[in-house]
């Protein structure tokens, strides 16, 4: 595909018209990456905006003790750069970014996209959508850490992400929840044994979804 067809495609920028997407065409670049490159570092800098088009990212942070803290997912069709200041024509990441798949990126000339497009209150609105997914992303991140319980924790990720749940090995879910693997296992059997889910051949499935979100609201 073409960058145009590419920025057609994207439900981000669906409200541009065939001028505009030309306009945004114009400054923009796809690049395709593999598994396992890293995207950005945290506390760089850059002067690009970048779209995740196709694929899966996560982005993650190093702690004093090397050890990968894991933030959160970042699905096709979503912003993968972190707004901070409006007022910056460059961009401060917060996290580091890896692929976890084979991925497109969409690369745009952030001060020009700021000049054509946010500037003439073109984007805004979808500018201001992203950035709000990306705080509630956070929110889950706080209570993940530091309000929910081991069985919260599981069946949050259960509930808002069960077809990433069951692509992934246990031990990176452990790793991701920041629980022991033994402790996800006597979790998964207790939610068992409570007829909120199954699990058939390795994979989960919700037949309680009342009460699976209950576990984690209550």
């Amino acid at each position: 595909m073409s960058v145009i067809d590419v920025i057609k495609s994207q439900d981000f920028f669906s409200t541009l018209t065939d001028e505009q997407a030309k306009l945004l065409s114009s400054i923009s670049s796809l690049h395709s990456y593999p598994k396992d490159y890293i995207l950005h570092y945290e506390q760089k800098y850059s002067s690009e905006l970048l779209f995740l088009t196709d694929g899966l990212a996560k982005a993650y942070k190093i702690d004093k003790h090397s050890n990968e803290i894991f933030l959160y997912y970042i699905y096709k069709n979503t912003l993968i750069s972190e707004i901070s200041d409006l007022q910056e024509d460059t961009l401060h990441s917060f996290s580091n970014v890896e692929l976890v798949e084979d991925s497109q990126i969409l690369s745009i000339d952030y001060k020009k996209f700021k000049e054509l497009f946010l500037d003439k209150h073109i984007l805004c609105k979808a500018f201001a959508n992203e950035v709000i997914k990306r705080s509630l992303q956070l929110q889950t991140l706080i209570n993940r850490e530091f309000i929910y319980d081991s069985v919260s924790k599981v069946a949050k990720m259960l509930d808002a992400d069960l077809e990433m749940f069951n692509s992934l090995k246990r031990h990176d879910i452990s790793l991701i929840l920041n629980i022991q693997p033994a402790t996800l296992s006597r979790v998964l059997n207790r939610l068992k044994r409570n007829k909120i889910i199954d699990i058939i051949q390795g994979k989960v499935i919700v037949l309680d979804i009342s009460a699976l979100v209950a576990v984690y609201e209550e």
